[in-house]
Order: structure tokens, then sequence, then C-alpha cells
């Protein structure tokens, strides 16, 4: 797989079939491997190894309604009183990341409420931190640490 704009993690991978599969810690199990599922595999390792998000706060394809439609947020974090705090969309590395992405993101926020929004396709990546009260958001150079 292509190398990603994050530290290197041991990953487990095992190929059945001709066909990769990548172990998900979160869902604790394999998932069929392509370039996104790449990134998300990467990024989960970056919130857990280097931010100190705990595993059991993050959630992965978590699905939610949008005016009757079914969507899923690819990796969703939760404050310690169980609400939405970090939405992260995944695209492919060879994704350019767009307006049209953010907007997604931002769709989705609309029903989770979320503190922070992330867009990565593992080469780039854009942080924001909601202001809810101007209905905007402002971008970071990073997201903080997870603080106990």
């Amino acid at each position: 797989m292509i190398n990603l704009n994050l530290p290197t993690y041991n990953l487990k991978i095992k190929n059945k079939e001709n066909k990769y599969f990548i172990f998900d810690i979160i869902r604790k199990k394999y998932v069929h491997l392509n370039q996104e599922e790449w990134v998300r595999q990467n990024f989960i390792h970056f919130l857990i190894e280097e931010k100190k998000y705990p595993g059991s706060l993050i959630a992965v394809e978590k699905q939610l309604k949008i005016n009757n439609l079914s969507k899923r947020t690819d990796i969703l974090i939760f404050n310690k009183n169980g609400l939405p705090n970090i939405i992260i969309e995944c695209k492919a590395p060879s994704i350019k990341i767009s307006q049209e992405t953010f907007d997604q993101i931002a769709r989705y926020n609309l029903k989770l409420n979320a503190n922070y929004l992330i867009v990565t396709n593992g080469i780039q990546h854009f942080y924001c931190k909601m202001n809810h009260d101007e209905m905007k958001y402002e971008f970071l150079n990073n997201i903080p640490d997870f603080k106990k």
C-alpha cells in the first residue's frame, strides 16, 4: 500500500483467496483492505497511539439517518459523557479533498453536533474546530490530545 503522511504502524494484514484483509482493532475483525480502509486503519492507530484517544470511545462506520437516508461516519470519537466529539471522514490517497468532502462531513455534523471535524486522505489532513454559535468551522494545525 501507499506510504501515508502518518507514522508507520505495525498493522495486521492477511491474504485470503488473493484478497487482502486488514485487522480493525476497533471492530476486532479483519475487513477488506482497499485504499480508503488503509487510510482509516492508519488514522485509527494515529488517534490511539499518538493522540492517546481510548479505543473504547471510537466507533467505526457508525450508522446515522439524515433525511431518511442511511449514512455512515468513517470514524466517530465520543467524549467521556458518550456524546459525539470528533467526526473523521477518510478518503483514498488518490482522492483529492474538495469542498464536497467538507460539505459531506458538515451534513453529518448537523445530526451529530460534534466539536471537531477531520478530513483526511492519508496524505493531507484537515482539522477543524466547530464554532456552533456562528455555524462555521475554524481550521487548526492539529487536533488536541485526549484529556483524561
